[in-house]
């Protein structure tokens, strides 16, 4: 039974900032734009990475979930972080003997989802959800979230995957033992100040708050092929900053540290 990351979400006060900041710095393009999330008060946009996929979420209407982690995070940042099963029955039974509530929990005949509440996980969303039908368990197969034609969006010229999560939290590493639980994927790293859970095709870090905010999804690592046109055109656009000389640049309220 395997786990992959297969999709990061944010969420904005505004989309188009950080949909636009997104395009010019990473050179990605939007795949799709669900009509469906609207249900939710919000507008959203997703873009291929790869085969995986970043998409940010913004409120249209006061009074949603979305806006109100706004409020609690204190401006645009990390949402979701979105994983991918074979087996989702064996995820739900887990959950389940767990004690873990579900904030959205839906079967459709090609996908099933399941959100978990962040007050039963700590540090941020978890959501593992599954593909079914032709292709379904490919890593490069459809992706129910991002539309029929993801692929003809896929752009590799700066950034061709995401290779790691990192979750802020008071306490890291009881926030790290819970999601192990949950995923049921032995820790590594727990004697340092970054435990880690070791996925499929990438990581989640769990590391202490230090930027002032409290827990959340703090930072993403992108596979990066040219560094030097993500820093020009970082350096370029509104709304984005570098961290770290080359190594990280802030979109959304997002880290994004390019290795």
């Amino acid at each position: 039974m395997w786990l992959r990351l297969r999709q990061i979400a944010l969420v904005a006060e505004r989309l188009a900032p950080v949909e636009r900041a997104l395009v010019e710095v990473l050179a990605v393009a939007v795949c799709y734009r669900d009509a469906a999330v609207a249900t939710f008060g919000l507008e959203n946009a997703l873009f291929p990475v790869g085969n995986q996929f970043l998409e940010v979420v913004a409120p249209t209407r006061s009074g949603t979930a979305g806006g109100r982690y706004l409020e609690r995070r204190g401006g645009d940042g990390g949402y979701m972080v979105i994983c991918q099963t074979d087996d989702h029955p064996l995820r739900r039974q887990r959950v389940a003997e767990l004690g873990v509530r579900t904030v959205y929990d839906r079967d459709t005949a090609d996908y099933r989802l399941m959100q978990l509440h962040p007050k039963d996980t700590g540090g941020s969303f978890l959501e593992i959800d599954a593909q079914l039908g032709p292709g379904g368990l490919d890593v490069d197969g459809p992706w129910h979230p991002a539309g029929p034609d993801w692929r003809s969006a896929k752009q590799l010229n700066r950034v061709t995957g995401i290779s790691a999560a990192e979750i802020q939290a008071e306490d890291p590493l009881a926030v790290a033992q819970r999601w192990s639980q949950i995923v049921e994927i032995p820790l590594t790293n727990t004697d340092s100040s970054e435990a880690e859970l070791k996925l499929d095709n990438a990581s989640v870090r769990f590391v202490p708050c230090s930027d002032g905010r409290p827990e959340g999804l703090g930072g993403i690592d992108v596979v990066c092929v040219d560094r030097d046109a993500v820093i020009a055109a970082a350096d370029r656009a509104q709304g984005v900053a570098t961290v770290m000389g080359d190594n990280q640049i802030l979109i959304g309220g997002l880290r994004i540290t390019l290795v």
